[in-house]
């Protein structure tokens, strides 16, 4: 029998999530002819660059459907639980969506069986949803192995020893995670673990993963190998986990954002040009990431003083009590020292949004600040540029922790700094600190910059033909494929 296995594939509306999770679907259609993917689509309402990478989409891949949800009788409130609410109050548009492609499938002898969901990791109250049709789910698990393992140890201390993980907020306590060789001090623990509402969240996630048919993992063997052992050993309960990592948007940023006064890609390619090789320092802390004026300045200070080449995506806080999804500025020297873009005209260079793949890839790149988030440790070590960790929010304390401590392949700015949900921090990282992680990340005899540049190669390697991320993916695709016979 050649019939083909339809996957429906549910992304979390959030960007680094959607990308990755379209890159997944991608490499799935194009390495068995007999995988069919739908992918249904959410979208907040107020973010836009969600709305332009789709269209980017729809007009170069056809091989993979797009389904848009309606997005009518939304929750109001902006907290954490707005996200959990969003993505719940579309229960009924999947349902609907998925008994409309049931349907048109059931018409034609030729046409594809339904046979699951890969849902992310913050999609786990689709479960119901795939239980309903009778059909299995899987977990697309878009951060590292290291944070799955968190996840499961402290939803059991939670729920078979009693141990809430909010009672330890502010204390020097250690912990030992399965998924890590060191113990790590709680003060780098993810926030979403020291509020009662966000790690309730999380808990009901473990417990939903914990009866998924699997879980695929955006990582790879050869970087995580502590991690995904721990996962594998048999002594937890467990689904299979699947390391099928990196899994990168390379085509680089579909959309060229060069509006609202920032500069455009090309510009900023051309000005990383005339730029010798592995000079400049790249600060970019990701889709939602943003600091206010006290910290601008510190940032813009510590520059300054290193005396390194420099491009800085420095973007504007949302105003207050809005979801924090930064813009570009209008006037950089609104927030700016006085006189610092004349001062380091030329040696640096300040933008709004970046094409972060196209500025990584790019040979006058030497050291990436960086927020620490997975895709953007994962497009670092693909691209062989090292790291000076600055964590922000979600899991990026964890991964700052795991590329500095855990693998001795990142330098550390400030690991313990973090933002809540609507935007704040009490922290204020000194232009000292932030000078002495950018010279230690550029100076010339860096093992960190050599372990890097070895990782980098097996990273490219892992996805081959009999590289373990390439047979990792074919054990995936085998048992979905197994509910055709």
């Amino acid at each position: 029998m050649n019939k083909k296995a339809e996957l429906v594939f549910i992304p979390s509306p959030v960007f680094g999530h959607l990308v990755s999770t379209v890159e997944l679907a991608k490499i799935l259609v194009h390495r068995h002819h007999r995988l069919s993917i739908t992918v249904l689509v959410m979208k907040l309402p107020f973010d836009s660059d969600i709305n332009g990478y789709l269209d980017s989409l729809s007009e170069s891949h056809h091989i993979i459907k797009f389904v848009h949800l309606p997005n009518d009788d939304l929750p109001q409130s902006k907290t954490r639980n707005f996200f959990t609410s969003f993505i719940e109050s579309h229960k009924p548009h999947v349902k609907e969506a998925v008994s409309r492609l049931v349907q048109s499938e059931s018409t034609s002898d030729d046409s594809p069986i339904f046979s699951g969901f890969v849902l992310d990791m913050f999609c786990t109250c689709m479960i119901d949803v795939a239980n309903e049709f009778g059909v299995p789910s899987y977990i697309f698990f878009t951060s590292s192995a290291a944070f799955l393992g968190l996840m499961f140890h402290m939803q059991f201390l939670y729920d078979d020893e009693n141990k809430d993980p909010t009672d330890l907020n502010d204390s020097d306590t250690e912990l030992e995670v399965m998924s890590l060789v060191n113990r790590i001090p709680v003060r780098v623990l993810p926030n979403v673990f020291l509020g009662k509402e966000g790690s309730s969240i999380l808990f009901e996630a473990a417990r939903r993963i914990r009866r998924v048919k699997g879980i695929v993992v955006n990582t790879f063997m050869e970087l995580e190998s502590f991690a995904i052992k721990s996962l594998s050993n048999g002594e937890i309960n467990i689904p299979p986990v699947y390391h099928v990592g990196p899994i990168l948007n390379l085509d680089g940023n579909s959309i060229d954002k060069g509006s609202s006064g920032s500069q455009t890609k090309a510009e900023i390619i051309e000005w990383l040009d005339d730029q010798p090789p592995s000079s400049v320092v790249f600060l970019c802390f990701g889709s939602m990431g943003s600091f206010d004026e006290d910290q601008v300045k510190e940032i813009a200070c510590a520059l300054e003083q290193s005396g390194h080449r420099f491009l800085w995506s420095l973007r504007q806080p949302s105003p207050k009590g809005q979801f924090p999804v930064p813009i570009d500025y209008t006037n950089l020297t609104d927030v700016l020292p006085e006189g610092f873009l004349d001062r380091t005209a030329a040696v640096g260079k300040v933008i709004g949004w970046a094409p972060q793949v196209s500025v990584l890839a790019h040979k006058a790149v030497g050291g990436f600040v960086s927020h620490c988030g997975w895709n953007s440790t994962l497009e670092s070590i693909w691209f062989a540029v090292p790291i000076a960790a600055w964590p922000m929010y979600a899991e990026q304390q964890l991964n700052a922790f795991q590329m500095v401590v855990e693998l001795e392949s990142a330098v550390e700015i400030n690991m313990e700094y973090r933002k809540d949900f609507s935007g704040e921090n009490k922290m204020l990282v000194s232009a000292g600190e932030i000078e002495k992680g950018i010279r230690k990340l550029m100076e010339d005899d860096n093992k960190i910059r050599e372990r890097v540049k070895e990782m980098s190669e097996k990273s490219r390697k892992v996805m081959m033909e009999g590289g373990s991320s390439f047979t990792s993916l074919g054990c995936f695709i085998d048992d979905v494929m197994s509910h055709l016979s």
